[in-house]
C-alpha cells in the first residue's frame, strides 16, 4: 500500500455526510494543514490536488473502540502497524487499544510507549486505553489517575470482567474523581467460566458448553447500580443482548452516565451462524439468537447505543483450527466493520445517518475526541467510501496478521475507497492490484 501525501486536497462533488451537524448534501471539502478549512458547493483553492469524488460519499473517519492487537508481547498475533493497515483499509483513523496485553498496559510508562509506538508505526491514530487493575488481574487499582494524564482516553480490564463488586466499586468511586471513563465486559463470570457460545437449544444440540443471556443481564445491572450511587461514566462494553440493552435504556432514561457498544458481528450475525462448528464464529461474548440481534438494532435507531465496535481480535491459525470448545474466541474486523454496517443499510435495518452516527459522533462524543465531524478547522480524519461496491470477503487477503474472520466467503457491498489522516491520504483502493 502507498500512502499518498498531500498539504492541500479539494474532495469535489461527494455526498458529504457528518453525523455531528445531521449533514447530508453533495458538496465540495477543502483539506489544509490537517484540517477541513472549508465546505460548500464550488470551493477554489490554488496548487491543491484535486479529488473527483462523484458517487461517492464522504464521511468522518471511524473511530473503534477497544481493539486488540498481539503488540507488546504477541506480534505474530497482530502489531500496532498491521493494525493500523487494515483499519486504514476499513476507513477507521482511530483504534482505542485494549489494554490487554503481555505486559499489560496498567501504568503511565506503557500508556506512553504505547503512544509513542503508534506514532512510530501506524498510519491512523493509536490512543491506549489503561488497565483498571493491576495485570488485569481484577485485584487492587491500577493507576487510573496517572495514565490518564499520560493520555489514556478510557480504562478497562478487557474481556477479563472484574466480577467482585466491592473491586468494581472502588474502582469507580476512584474514577469518578476525575471524571475518567470505565469500561466493563458484562458477563457474571461464575455462569460464563464453562461456555463456548450462546445457551441454548441450539447449544444444546451441538452438545457445547452455553453463556446464559442473563449472566450480562446480571452483570450490567451491577455496573449501572454502582455507577448510578456513586455517579460514575461506565461504558458496558460490546452488549450482546437484548435484555441487557433494555437495562441500559432505562438507565439512561433515569439520567445515569452510563454508555453501551455492540460489535458489528452482533448486529448482523446470530448463534446459527456457528453452524458446523465453525470456530471462525466462536467470539467473546458469543453471537446471541436472532431475537436479540434484532433488539441491538431497535437499539441502535434509537440511540440507546453508542458505538458500533469491529470487536477486532486477532487469533492465529494454529489457535482456531481446533475443536470448536478448544478453539480461542475472537474474529479480526477492522476491514470489515465499515461494510458489514453498510449491510444494515441494505436490508433496511437502519438508516446510513444512523449507522454513521455510532462509528464517528457516538464514541468521539464518549471519549471526548476532538474528531468524529466534518466542519471547518476539524481535524481532516476522513473516509470516502461507495455505498454499493460489491466484493467478496477472502479472509487470506485481509491485511491483519490473523485471518480469522466470521465474514470469510460472505458477499459483502459497500468499501472504502480512500482514507485521510490529518489529512493525508493514508489508503487509496487504487493503490493495491
Amino acid at each position: 500500500m502507498t500512502a499518498r501525501k498531500a498539504n492541500s486536497v479539494l474532495i469535489t462533488g461527494a455526498r458529504v455526510m457528518d453525523p455531528a451537524s445531521g449533514r447530508d448534501e453533495i458538496t465540495d471539502v477543502l483539506i489544509e494543514n490537517g484540517q477541513i478549512s472549508a465546505l460548500g458547493a464550488g470551493v477554489q483553492s490554488k496548487g491543491v490536488e484535486k479529488i473527483n469524488a462523484s458517487g461517492l460519499i464522504l464521511a468522518p473517519g471511524l473511530i473503534d473502540v477497544l481493539v486488540k492487537t498481539g503488540e507488546p508481547g504477541a506480534e505474530q498475533r497482530e502489531t500496532l502497524r498491521s493494525a493500523g493497515n487494515a483499519a486504514a483499509a476499513g476507513g477507521v483513523t482511530t483504534l482505542i487499544i485494549s489494554p490487554q496485553s503481555t505486559p499489560a498496559i496498567d501504568d503511565p510508562a506503557m500508556v506512553d510507549f504505547i503512544m509513542r509506538r503508534g506514532r512510530e508505526r501506524a498510519v491512523v491514530h493509536i490512543i491506549p486505553a489503561g488497565g483498571l487493575t493491576p495485570g488485569l488481574a481484577g485485584n487492587g487499582l491500577a493507576e487510573i489517575g496517572l495514565m490518564q494524564e499520560a493520555g489514556a482516553v478510557l480504562f478497562s480490564n478487557g474481556d477479563k470482567a472484574i466480577g467482585n463488586t466491592a473491586i468494581m466499586r472502588n474502582v469507580l468511586v476512584y474514577a469518578h474523581g476525575m471524571n475518567a471513563l470505565v469500561s466493563n465486559r458484562p458477563v457474571e463470570p461464575d455462569l460464563g467460566i464453562n461456555g463456548v457460545m450462546n445457551g441454548g437449544d441450539f447449544a444444546s444440540r451441538l452438545g457445547l458448553g452455553g453463556i446464559p443471556a442473563v449472566a450480562e443481564r446480571i452483570m450490567v445491572e451491577r455496573d449501572i447500580a454502582l455507577a448510578e450511587t456513586y455517579g460514575a461514566r461506565i461504558l458496558i462494553d460490546q452488549l450482546s443482548t437484548g435484555a441487557a440493552l433494555d437495562a441500559v435504556r432505562r438507565a439512561k432514561a433515569r439520567g445515569v452516565q452510563v454508555y453501551c457498544s455492540t460489535s458489528i458481528h452482533h448486529l448482523t450475525l446470530n448463534e446459527l451462524d456457528v453452524g458446523d462448528y465453525r470456530t471462525f464464529a466462536r467470539l467473546s461474548p458469543p453471537l446471541r439468537t436472532e431475537e436479540d440481534r434484532n433488539a441491538l438494532i431497535v437499539g441502535l435507531k434509537d440511540g440507546t447505543i453508542d458505538a458500533i465496535v469491529s470487536g477486532h481480535d486477532p487469533r492465529p491459525a494454529e489457535e482456531k483450527r481446533l475443536p470448536f470448545a478448544q478453539s480461542s474466541p475472537g474474529a479480526v474486523g477492522l476491514e470489515t466493520l465499515l461494510s458489514g454496517a453498510l449491510s444494515l443499510v441494505h436490508n433496511g435495518d437502519a438508516s446510513l445517518l444512523n449507522i454513521l452516527r455510532a462509528l464517528t459522533k457516538g464514541p468521539a462524543k464518549m471519549l471526548g475526541l476532538p474528531s468524529g465531524k466534518i466542519a471547518p478547522g476539524a481535524v481532516a480524519d476522513l473516509v470516502l467510501f461507495d455505498l454499493d461496491k460489491p466484493w467478496v470477503c477472502d479472509a487470506n487477503k485481509l491485511r491483519s496478521k490473523s485471518k480469522n474472520t466470521p465474514f470469510d466467503g460472505r458477499r459483502m457491498q459497500g468499501r472504502a475507497v480512500m482514507t485521510f489522516v490529518g489529512g493525508h491520504c493514508v489508503f487509496n483502493a487504487q493503490d493495491r492490484v
